[in-house]
């Protein structure tokens, strides 16, 4: 209902200024009716009457007149262009008024010069709202072309940002593929389907705003499984799930750079003491993610230099696709780095 109001709000405007018009006028009519003995028939005739010829100029001008002037920006054309038909209009409005009232008794008030400039006061006060009604509608629409254009732009800058996603494991996962198929390993078979899996989560799942929070995580199991053939099972990795990820859906691919940089600066083939732990916990629609990994050289961490880009990436489609709905810190200790991540899903 109020997306319905909020589409047809120009129209709304409209419909509520009339029928506060014509209750002030059914007003009036039960204050003469009462004070002075108007038959209702005729008084809800001249009422008619006077709301025909108001609707007409205020109108008139709005889908005519106004138009013209706001096309040529001519003040004195369109005053000009104006001026004939709204007095045409008062004139026909008044003298049709007073032969209906003129057997009426206290009929003088019509006949007066006050009937007239009260007359032509409220038609123009009138035509002046209606016109402003005309502004605002282009105000809304102003409007509307800023927000789509935003909109717009926001998404194409979303898009960039998920278009630069592009894991350096790739890259040693097809060195370690061509390794298997050059051996014959039984496992090449498994890294195939694997990296199949998640090219297609990358390339197909990855357009939409939304995805299954169960994608997202089928994707980083794939990932980590890779990664622990490469590192040939030495590095002892714990990924954990808490709570049930059914019927959640997240903005994809924002778990997976810090999982990467987990696995890009905690651990390497030399060193065995390495290790990285991974969860998620889940409670209603609050969702903590945590990575945490040993440092690969412990005394110098590059993290920054090296990953800057691809952390103000994912902190960009962050503020994007949940402003104001997640929380990202990070600690960094002389043996350890860890990220955690709170965020707000749908």
């Amino acid at each position: 209902m109020q997306s319905i109001i909020q589409k047809h709000r120009l129209t709304v405007l409209h419909i509520v200024f009339w029928c506060i018009y014509l209750s002030f006028n059914l007003y009036q009519i039960s204050f003469y009716q009462q004070r002075r003995g108007y038959d209702w028939n005729n008084a809800l005739l001249f009422a008619g009457v006077q709301f025909g010829f108001t609707f007409t100029i205020a109108y008139l001008n709005y889908f005519l007149f106004l138009p013209r002037f706001i096309r040529h920006k001519n003040i004195w054309r369109y005053l000009a262009e104006f001026s004939l038909p709204f007095a045409l209009l008062i004139i026909g409005r008044i003298y049709t008024q007073r032969a209906m009232v003129y057997d009426m008794p206290r009929s003088e008030y019509f006949f007066s010069h006050m009937f007239t400039v009260q007359t032509v006061a409220i038609n123009l006060f009138i035509t002046v709202f209606v016109s402003m009604l005309r502004f605002a509608a282009d105000w809304f629409e102003l409007e509307a072309n800023k927000k789509s254009m935003e909109n717009e732009r926001l998404t194409a800058e979303l898009n960039f940002l998920k278009a630069q996603i592009n894991p350096h494991f790739l890259f040693n996962t097809l060195n370690n593929l061509y390794y298997l198929a050059y051996t014959k390993s039984d496992n090449t078979t498994v890294v195939i389907e694997k990296l199949s899996q998640m090219m297609r989560y990358m390339i197909y799942d990855s357009n939409y705003d939304k995805v299954p929070l169960t994608r997202e995580i089928e994707y980083m199991k794939n990932y980590i499984s890779l990664e622990q053939m490469r590192l040939n099972n030495e590095i002892p990795i714990k990924f954990k799930v808490e709570g049930s990820p059914e019927e959640k859906w997240i903005a994809p691919l924002i778990f997976i750079t810090f999982l990467e940089n987990a696995f890009k600066h905690g651990v390497n083939n030399h060193n065995h003491q390495a290790w990285i732990n991974v969860s998620i916990k889940l409670q209603d629609n609050r969702c903590e993610y945590v990575v945490e990994n040993s440092k690969a050289h412990p005394s110098a961490d590059t993290r920054e230099k090296k990953s800057g880009i691809g952390l103000q990436n994912v902190q960009r489609r962050l503020e994007l696709s949940y402003p104001g709905k997640y929380s990202l810190k990070t600690e960094d200790e002389p043996d350890r780095y860890r990220v955690k991540l709170d965020i707000e899903l749908s």
